[in-house]
C-alpha cells in the first residue's frame, strides 16, 4: 500500500513554528517512503476563517520547500460528505440533539453530584443532560452528539485499537470502554452555532476519502484518537496508523498558538530567515 499522509491547518491565523514542524515532519516522512503528502484546509468555521490566511498557508509552505498533491481538499467544499456520514449515524440510532450551552455544561459538571473534572478532547465531559431527547425533537440551533454508550454496544470492543508510530507513545493501543464512556463522553458531531459537522467527524471522513495511511499531527491530539477510531469502526472506514510528534513550545513551555505572532513564519521570513534556518531551529 502506498504511503499517504497529510497536513491539515485551519485558515484562522498565521502559520507558526509548530505548524512548520508538523508540515515538515509529514512531508519528510512521505519523501522518505516514496509516498504522497497531502494538504487539507479545514475551513468549516466560517466565523473565523479568512481568505488571506489560506493564501498565506500556501505561500509559507512553498517557501519552506513543502510540496503537495493537488487539488487541495477544502472542507467547505465537501459539506455534503459530512452530512451524509452524520445522517448514517443518526439512522443507526446513535445520535441525539443537544441544546446545552458551554455555560450549562460547566454548571452541570461543576455540581457536587457530578464530580467530573477531567478534560477530554472536546473539553469537559458532557454529563448527558440531553441524552434522552429523540432526533425528532431537534431544533435548527441544536448540536448533535454521539451517544457513546449506545455506539459501543454495536461494536466488538476487542477490535477497537490503533497503532502509534510516534516516538512518545509508539506501540499498539487498545481503546478502553470505561475511558470512552467516563472520560471522553458524548462528543459533538455537528456544532450548534453553525450546524456544520464538527472536527472529529470531518477529519475521520477526510482521511478515509483521501486514502491517508498515516495521520501525522501533534501530541496535543493524541487523546482525540480514541473517538476518531471509534467513528472509523462505526462508519466502516479504514484505520490508519498514527504518528503524533512532539510539540513546539514557547519560552514558558506552553504549546504555540496562532495568536503567538512572535513565532509566525511570516515574521521569521521578514527578518531574513531561510527555510534551512527554520529546520535548524526546529531540530530537523
Amino acid at each position: 500500500m502506498a504511503y499517504v499522509t497529510r497536513f491539515a491547518p485551519s485558515p484562522t491565523g498565521p502559520l507558526h513554528l509548530g505548524h512548520a514542524f508538523s508540515a515538515l515532519t509529514g512531508f519528510d516522512r512521505a519523501q522518505a517512503r516514496g509516498g504522497q503528502f497531502l494538504l487539507r484546509v479545514e475551513d468549516t468555521d466560517s466565523a473565523r476563517v479568512r481568505a488571506e490566511h489560506e493564501a498565506a498557508i500556501y505561500d509559507d509552505l512553498h517557501w519552506l520547500g513543502v510540496r503537495w498533491q493537488t487539488p487541495v481538499r477544502r472542507q467547505s467544499e465537501h459539506l455534503a460528505d459530512y452530512a451524509a456520514a452524520l445522517d448514517r449515524l443518526i439512522a443507526m440510532g446513535l445520535c441525539y440533539p443537544c441544546r446545552c450551552t458551554r455555560a450549562d455544561i460547566h454548571a452541570a459538571v461543576s455540581a457536587p453530584q457530578e464530580g467530573v473534572t477531567h478534560l477530554p478532547p472536546d473539553g469537559m465531559v458532557y454529563p448527558g443532560t440531553c441524552r434522552h431527547r429523540p432526533m425528532s425533537d431537534r431544533s435548527p440551533t441544536d448540536a448533535i452528539r454521539l451517544n457513546i454508550r449506545a455506539a459501543l454496544q454495536t461494536l466488538d470492543p476487542t477490535r477497537l485499537s490503533f497503532t502509534e508510530t510516534g516516538p512518545e507513545r509508539a506501540g499498539h493501543h487498545r481503546l478502553s470502554v470505561p475511558h470512552l464512556t467516563d472520560r471522553v463522553g458524548d462528543v459533538v458531531l455537528a456544532r450548534r452555532d453553525i450546524g456544520a459537522a464538527a472536527y472529529h467527524l470531518c477529519v475521520v471522513l477526510d482521511d478515509a476519502l483521501q486514502g491517508v495511511t498515516e495521520v501525522t499531527r501533534g501530541m496535543d491530539l493524541f487523546d482525540a484518537t480514541e473517538i476518531q477510531v471509534l467513528l472509523q469502526h462505526l462508519l466502516q472506514l479504514p484505520n490508519p496508523l498514527y504518528h503524533h510528534h512532539r510539540l513546539i513550545r514557547d519560552d514558558q513551555g506552553k504549546r504555540l498558538a496562532k495568536r503567538d505572532n512572535a513565532r509566525a513564519l511570516s515574521r521569521y521570513r521578514a527578518e531574513g530567515a531561510t527555510p534551512q534556518d527554520i529546520r535548524r531551529l526546529l531540530g530537523l
